[in-house]
Order: structure tokens, then C-alpha cells, then sequence
């Protein structure tokens, strides 16, 4: 929360949630992270001393791709905006609505101090980098659909241990990460606010000029301490006028005023804004304020009342997309360490390379998409305990489902081209194949006949040349006769071995050399293949035959 005076900074106060508890009572929503233990924010993305950049992708996996929200469409709230403002107060709010919103009065409390991101007050910066709840919500949505919810606190804009490129790539990654991104402002909306705006989406401006589509969603200019009630009444009607007048372009503004305009309304699909009051001197005074809501003033409160609904009630949510796709759990993962890799230089990227990083997850999120829906149907047909196959109907059902993995994959629609895209089909198929040797391992472990090979064709080797010894011995050959006793007894040395290997799961190295020498005299078995045998399978994509076959 904002709560200056002129001339005074926003007066927040520090509310880390306890460890190990649930930081806003009852009536809670559904919630999508059981898994999570403890509740609470978790830094995904890390500034460095050095001013470079880290993703925790550990931590960004276990939240996003828990088995509960990791293919259900993704709706992703973020505030940003200038240091010491109060996003992480603001962020709080949203929280205790998100747990509380059954209740009659979710704001809960009036004693219950606030909890949930760390927040506290003075000059200095709480948050840095990007902060995610670790808990995502699970939201039903009007038309029936549950979508997951993600809040993420950002760190504030230009404070003094921040360069220009730090600023601009937090509040430009986390633009590109939404589908909801609050600009945080105080008291009014500055020439100088839409400008950093401006910088900060002139990515997204470029980016759609390649793709003819606004690269951003929506944008909500958050107006903290408004004090000019009797021009622009509170909350968004009031909002929405005063914005209207903020953001008109007009003939007898300079150029650059209205280049600023028109490439804000560029890149965004939709923008709204909401003028918030102050919320009274007893927070902006008191240096022991923690968030207890009898020292708001009420107009304040009754206005936060209307605005955290405004922005979280489930008509009011919006679904990320990108491209025209609406995105996942799954595919905002692929997205976030696409992003991470352009800020991670030395530089501020070229806009076009933003565009080629979006392509790339894209394409990313794509091939995941498909190469999954193959797996989960191989699984039906020959996974986990379902009994042995025939080669001949498993490599069937691979290429059948092979190429529905493929129609799957080009039905999505992808941005970079037909050309670009070639090489992202190109990774399927080889991962898909792979993923096909795999499932003939697995399927021949199943077959008693393949497992009895080794000793198969040990007990044939044995059994040979102890004929050919006592016919050589016979004849006189005692020469051939006793290589062939040799190769007997290092035989059944080595079917006792592989025995021993097999019974007490020692020396699995040596076990694998013998079942590839085995193997191989099996193969010397096989009656000859002719060109057109081998041929065929590769033509008719059928799996080769142990007999001669002609065309």
C-alpha cells in the first residue's frame, strides 16, 4: 500500500507469513498445491550481485507442474511498478480474498494483522527479483472451466541498487508472464510513467508488429493516494474516465506525447484503471503498523472491497494467451526459461530476439503437448502392467499414434513460420522415437521367450560342441576336440555367471556384455535377409520378418 504525504515515501510495514501455518484462516477456496506444504512466496526470479540473472526452475517446476495444475489453463496476476509502493501490501490483500472469498467478509479480522508476501515500510526495497506464491488456486470460472491462478510480487522499479537494465527486465518479463499485470502508481499517472512504461513494452511493440497481435493482455493502472475525488470519483468508473483523458491522443499534442499513447494502446488488449484513496495517517505515521485494518481509514477499506474483486472474482480472470493459445501450467514453464535465456547477456535484448524466444517457447510448449498425448496413449497400449505385445502390432500402433502426435503438433498454431517450426517437428519425431525404443525394452522385458534367450543360446553353444568334442575325439581330432571342451567349459563358466548376476543383481555391466554376445549369436541364427526384406519394413513401415521376403 501507498500511503504518502508529499514529499514522504509509502509507509509499509513488513508481513512475512508464519512458517507452517495458513496465513488467512477459514473459508478458503480450492487450492491447487496440496503438495505444498507451507504456503508462502517463493523467489523465482534471482537478481544477482553482478546484475545478472537466475530462474529457480527447481522451485518454478514443483509450484507449476504439480500433477494438480500442471495442464489446466493458466491465469497469471501480477503488480509492478515503482519501489516502496505497496505492491506487496496490495499483494497481500489479493491473497486474503483468495483464501477468504466464501466469506461473508473477506477482508476478515479488523485486529488480524496482514500476512502473506514480506512487506514492511521505510526507504528501502523489500522485494527483489520475482516472487510467486507457492500455492496456486484452482478457480471455476462462469462457463464451468477451473483455471489455475498464479500471484506474483515483482521488485520495484529504479531503486538506488538497481540499474536501468535491471528495472526494464523485470517489469518486461513479468508484462510477458501475465495476463493481468497491475501498473502500481502513486497519487497520479505521470508523463514520465507512461514513458517507462513505454520502454519497458517496446519489445511487445515489435513483437507484434511481426506477429499482427497485441503481445500483451491486460494492463490496470492502480492509482494509489487519489486525491482529487470531486474530478474522478474512486474505484474504475472513476477510473476509467480519468484514463480516457490520460491516454487521449489529440492533434495539438507533440509527436512524442502521442507516440507514447498510441504504443501503449499497441500493446495491450485491454486497459483499465482504478483510483484507490489514501489510506489515512495512521499508517503513513506510525512506524509499528502491521496491517491490522482499524487503522485504515474506512474509505479506504470500503474502496479495497470493491477493488480485489474487481480484479480476482472468476468473471474477472483472464486466461493467458500467446498467440491466440491460451496457456498452460506446462507451457508457461517452457515460456519462462525461454524469456530467462534472452535477459541472461549482457544487454538488453534486441527486440526481434524477444520475438524469436516467444517462437521458440512456443514451439517448446508444442512439442511437449505432443510428445505427452503420445506417452499417456503408449502407456494405454503397452505400459506399466499390460501384458506383452507383438512387435509387429506395437510398431503399429506407434507410427498410428506417431502421426496423430504430429497432426497434433501442426494443428497448433505456432509463431515463426512454417520454417522456423520445421526443425521444433523435426525434435518431436526424434524424441518420439526414442521415446519408442523405450517402450520396445519394456515390451520385450514382458516376453518369457526373449528373457530365456541368454541361457537359450548359451545351453545351444554347450550342447554344439560337446557333440563336435566326442565326434573329433572319435575320429582322432584331439586337437579340434579339445578347443571344443574349452569353449564348453568357459560356456557354462559363463551361464553360471550370468546366473549368479541375474539371481543377486551384481555386476549388471558384466551381465549386459554377456546378453549382447549372446544376442548376437542368436542373430547368426536368423536364415539370411535379402535386400528386399531388409528393404521393406523401411518402405511399407512394417517391422522386419525373420524370413525372406521378395517384392
Amino acid at each position: 500500500m501507498n500511503s504518502t504525504q508529499p514529499g514522504q515515501r509509502s509507509p509499509l510495514r513488513r508481513g512475512a507469513a508464519p512458517q507452517g501455518t495458513s496465513p488467512f484462516g477459514s473459508g478458503r477456496v480450492s487450492s491447487a498445491c496440496e503438495s505444498v506444504r507451507k504456503a508462502g512466496p517463493v523467489q523465482v526470479l534471482i537478481v544477482k550481485d553482478d546484475h545478472s540473472f537466475e530462474l529457480d526452475e527447481a522451485a518454478l517446476n514443483r509450484i507449476l507442474l504439480s500433477e494438480a495444475v500442471r495442464d489446466k489453463e493458466v491465469v497469471a496476476v501480477s503488480v509492478a511498478g515503482a519501489f516502496r509502493k505497496g505492491k506487496s501490501f496490495l499483494m497481500d490483500f489479493m491473497l486474503r480474498y483468495m483464501y477468504n472469498k466464501e466469506a461473508v467478509d473477506w477482508v476478515g479480522d479488523y485486529n488480524e494483522p496482514l500476512t502473506g508476501f514480506s512487506w514492511r515500510g521505510g526507504s528501502e526495497r523489500e522485494t527483489t527479483g520475482i516472487q510467486i506464491w507457492s500455492e496456486v488456486f484452482l478457480v471455476d470460472k462462469p462457463d464451468g472451466k477451473k483455471v489455475a491462478v498464479l500471484l506474483m510480487d515483482t521488485q520495484g522499479t529504479f531503486d538506488s541498487q538497481s540499474t536501468l537494465r535491471d528495472s526494464a527486465t523485470v517489469f518486461a518479463l513479468s508484462t510477458m508472464i501475465s495476463s493481468i499485470q497491475v501498473y502500481n502508481l502513486s497519487q497520479n499517472v505521470q508523463e514520465d510513467d507512461l514513458q517507462h512504461l513505454q520502454l519497458f513494452t517496446e519489445y511487445g511493440r515489435l513483437a507484434m508488429e511481426e506477429t499482427f497481435l497485441k503481445p500483451f493482455q491486460s494492463l490496470i493502472f492502480l492509482v494509489r493516494d487519489w486525491s482529487f475525488p470531486y474530478e474522478f470519483s474512486y474505484g474504475s468508473d472513476g477510473g476509467a474516465r480519468f484514463l480516457e483523458k490520460r491516454l487521449k491522443v489529440s492533434g495539438n499534442q507533440h509527436e512524442e506525447l502521442q507516440n507514447v499513447r498510441k504504443h501503449i494502446h499497441s500493446c495491450f488488449t485491454k486497459i483499465s484503471c482504478f483510483l484507490l484513496p489514501h489510506p489515512g495517517l495512521k499508517v503513513a505515521t506510525n512506524p509499528n503498523f502491521d496491517g491490522k485494518l482499524k487503522e485504515i481509514d474506512d474509505e479506504f477499506i470500503k474502496n479495497l472491497k470493491i477493488l480485489i474483486p474487481w480484479l480476482l472474482s472468476p468473471e474477472s480472470l483472464d486466461v493467458k494467451e500467446i498467440n491466440g493459445n491460451h496457456i498452460t501450467c506446462r507451457g508457461l514453464v517452457e515460456y519462462f526459461k525461454a524469456y530467462i535465456k534472452i535477459y541472461q547477456g549482457e544487454e538488453l535484448p534486441h527486440p526481434k530476439s524477444m520475438l524469436q524466444a516467444t517462437a521458440e517457447a512456443n514451439n517448446l510448449a508444442a512439442v511437449a503437448t505432443a510428445k505427452d498425448t503420445y506417452s499417456r496413449r503408449m502407456e494405454e497400449v503397452c505400459g506399466g502392467d499390460k501384458p506383452f505385445l507383438a512387435p509387429s502390432d506395437l510398431q503399429t500402433k506407434h507410427m498410428e499414434l506417431k502421426e496423430e502426435a504430429v497432426k497434433l503438433f501442426r494443428g497448433v498454431k505456432k509463431m515463426g513460420g512454417e520454417e522456423f517450426s520445421r526443425r521444433y517437428l523435426q525434435q518431436l519425431e526424434n524424441e518420439i522415437d526414442e521415446l519408442y525404443i523405450q517402450y520396445i525394452k519394456h515390451n520385450d522385458s514382458k516376453n518369457i521367450f526373449h528373457a530365456a534367450r541368454t541361457p537359450a543360446t548359451l545351453f545351444v553353444v554347450i550342447f554344439i560342441t560337446y557333440v563336435i568334442a566326442g565326434v573329433t575325439g572319435f575320429i582322432g581330432l584331439d586337437i579340434i576336440a579339445s578347443l571344443c571342451n574349452m569353449i564348453m567349459g568357459l560356456t557354462l563358466i559363463t551361464l553360471c555367471t550370468w546366473a549368479y548376476i541375474r539371481y543377486s543383481g551384481e555386476y549388471r555391466e558384466l551381465g549386459a556384455v554377456i546378453d549382447q554376445v549372446a544376442a548376437a549369436l542368436w542373430d547368426q541364427k536368423s536364415p539370411p535377409q535379402t535386400p528386399s526384406a531388409l528393404l521393406r519394413p523401411a518402405l511399407a513401415g512394417l517391422p522386419h520378418s525373420p524370413w525372406p521376403q521378395y517384392f
